[in-house]
């Protein structure tokens, strides 16, 4: 297939970019955030779905709100749910444009990583469970590199990790049976202090905007501790001032830190991406849109 990804790192509007775009050669654009899929969780994860008009008109977006807040959403549920969409989309005659930031997204999709529908392994989740933290670490990373940080967040998510890797060991996995991807990739990126400024400014505006009321709705909700802490970033440090953790002053500082650390860790996924041999075009975000569309279209024009 021919696909077009728009990313770049938080606060870079790519979507406002992508949408534009979207408008302009009648496309569609399917989500890749790993937070964007849950519901009830949009100040957060900066779902902004005023975003996706044009003109006044709606421009179709897909993988938005498919899962409940609670879920372990998945790369490889991901993967399943990219191909069902594009294919969608593609019989509709459009163009599908991918939008996000999660790159372990983006490569699941552009790169065909083999990603099994692994089961649940309760004897090894019961031995797994008395090790440390530190313990679970040590063991992953004997297991594979450790690219993404996000594996050993919680102890939940290590222990999943780990389950996931013996199980592809034991079975030899293969890689899924997708056709191959015709991908050019654009990145919206600002210099280093526009963007950290950009970051700062957007969380005190989510937080004057009812972000710790969302936090506090999906607690109620039945959202728990550890489900906070499993969705990182906002949903985490909110979560430990809702408990009674942390005070307020103590979780916008830290909140805000996190997220800078964040975009950075997102900037050298991208720069991993080029050194694995993707092309990425990158817009220079301080440009007018028209100037960031026309760029876009021009490169567009030259790949065809």
């Amino acid at each position: 297939m021919n696909l077009i990804t728009v990313t770049g790192a938080t606060a870079s509007g790519k979507t406002a970019l992508a949408v534009k775009l979207a408008q302009t050669i009648d496309a569609e654009i399917v989500s890749a955030d790993s937070r964007q899929v849950y519901r009830g969780m949009d100040i957060g994860t900066g779902k902004d779905l005023d975003e996706y008009r044009a003109n006044g008109m709606p421009i179709p977006y897909h993988l938005i709100d498919i899962a409940d807040a609670g879920d372990r959403y998945n790369v490889f549920e991901y993967k399943r749910d990219f191909w069902q969409a594009s294919k969608e989309i593609e019989d509709r005659g459009k163009q599908v444009i991918l939008c996000g930031g999660s790159g372990m997204y983006i490569d699941a999709i552009v790169k065909n990583y083999a990603l099994p529908p692994v089961p649940p392994d309760d004897q090894l989740r019961e031995e797994l469970e008395q090790k440390s933290q530190e313990e679970l670490s040590a063991l992953l990373s004997s297991l594979k590199p450790l690219h993404n940080s996000t594996d050993i967040d919680t102890k939940k998510r290590t222990i999943r990790a780990i389950e996931i890797e013996y199980y592809c060991r034991k079975n030899n996995y293969d890689t899924d049976e997708y056709p191959p991807v015709n991908n050019i990739c654009f990145e919206v990126r600002f210099d280093r202090e526009t963007r950290r400024r950009r970051i700062s400014e957007r969380l005190a505006q989510r937080l004057n905007h009812g972000l710790v009321e969302e936090v506090e709705t999906l607690i109620q909700n039945g959202l728990t501790f550890d489900d906070l802490m499993f969705y990182g970033l906002e949903y985490k440090y909110v979560g430990l001032y809702v408990f009674g953790k942390i005070n307020r002053r103590e979780m916008q500082t830290r909140l805000e830190t996190a997220i800078h650390q964040f975009a950075k860790r997102q900037m050298t996924w991208f720069r991993g991406m080029e050194r694995k041999g993707m092309i990425i075009h990158v817009i220079d975000g301080s440009k007018s849109m028209d100037e960031k569309l026309s760029l876009v279209l021009q490169q567009l024009a030259k790949s065809c």
